[in-house]
């Protein structure tokens, strides 16, 4: 999983859905890197995008879906599998 796609799901994770300007914001990428991104994920089955309008101005929507945060999360049980075990404390 790319470094980008990693954070767009870190996101989508903690959120119940985030607008395409506050994940731009939050991940710093360019609005094309993250449409990129968003298709993959999408395509992947791991998120949701939806497209309205508020106002005048479109408005892009994402959700994780059930699919994607099971895959987010065996992932992220994968990577721990690298990091050394906890301290005994």
């Amino acid at each position: 999983m790319s470094e980008l796609r990693l954070a767009l799901m870190s996101v989508l994770m903690n959120v119940e859905e985030a607008d395409f300007l506050y994940l731009k914001e939050v991940t710093g990428a360019t609005s094309g890197n993250i449409s990129v991104q968003l298709d993959k994920l999408s395509t992947a089955g791991y998120i949701e995008i939806e497209k309205g309008f508020s106002g005048k101005r479109t408005r892009t929507i994402c959700r994780a879906t059930e699919v994607g945060r099971e895959a987010f999360a065996a992932h992220f049980e994968a990577l721990r599998t690298y990091l050394p075990p906890d301290p005994v404390r």
